[in-house]
């Protein structure tokens, strides 16, 4: 029989939170949104039938009452979330910097027949911190010094552990940069349908009535308004998180350096 493969916490969080964002933003689209937009429609086009020189109030529901917009605000959401969750989990294991995982006195030094019983603190930890890079990083040097006895082995068994973190966290923020580049796609798609529908709407435009021109070309400039807006906004909080991941690499490896590698004397 085969083995079943566990799902990830963070990858059911991932799906969850996406359906609850559809659910709520279609909600307030269907509820609120669309109506209000299509109210102001109604009477923006009622007073260019009694007046044509009368100028159009623009309204935020009209700005975003499409469909581009719709899923714009829901990749948007969804790339909040995810960056939310990372953000947490980077907060939750930067507190063990806060905390003595090894155990010693300033002017104490760590033999290689004392690495077993530091690495015996550092395994005896909830499973839940023993998986964050801190632990890890510590136990790797622990290992590496019992096995030869090298300070410098020491040095670059930390040094990998952290780099490959470090790769690994850059790695996991792909799907917000897929993100953060599928807005303004979309958007552009929102251009080039609002676009196409004024195109189709010509021949009325000749025979006087602009309404559906005005609208349509609303669509193409607003899509891609929202859609620029949000990415803008996005790929700020995606480098802010970047850096809070990069500072907590930095720091474990400053930890480990002051904690355990200036202590060690070899045999």
């Amino acid at each position: 029989m085969r083995k079943r493969v566990p799902v990830s916490f963070e990858f059911l969080y991932q799906v969850l939170s996406l359906m609850l964002i559809v659910i709520v933003v279609h909600t307030l689209y269907a509820g609120i949104i669309r109506p209000r937009a299509d109210a102001v429609l109604a009477a923006q086009q009622a007073a260019m039938k009694s007046d044509s020189a009368a100028a159009a109030q623009r309204s935020v529901y009209v700005v975003i009452r499409d469909y581009e917009q719709e899923a714009c605000f829901i990749l948007m959401f969804w790339a909040l979330a995810l960056m939310a969750f990372k953000s947490v989990r980077t907060l939750r294991d930067g507190t063990l910097l806060q905390q003595d995982l090894i155990p010693l006195a300033e002017d104490m030094r760590i033999l290689p027949e004392d690495t077993r019983r530091l690495s015996r603190h550092l395994q005896d930890l909830p499973d839940a911190r023993r998986r964050a890079l801190l632990p890890r990083a510590l136990l790797a040097g622990l290992q590496r010094f019992n096995a030869t006895g090298s300070v410098q082995d020491v040095a670059s068994a930390v040094q990998f552990c952290c780099n490959t973190e470090g790769d690994r966290l850059d790695a996991e923020l792909s799907m917000i940069r897929y993100i953060a580049w599928a807005i303004p796609s979309i958007g552009f798609i929102g251009t080039v349908r609002g676009i196409g529908e004024a195109l189709g709407q010509a021949h009325k435009a000749i025979e006087g009535d602009i309404f559906g021109v005005t609208r349509s070309l609303g669509v193409a400039f607003n899509s891609t308004l929202i859609a620029l807006l949000i990415s803008i906004v996005l790929m700020f909080l995606l480098h802010q998180l970047q850096l809070q991941q990069e500072r907590y690499v930095l720091d474990v490896e400053t930890y480990c350096e002051e904690k355990l590698t200036r202590h060690l004397r070899p045999a």
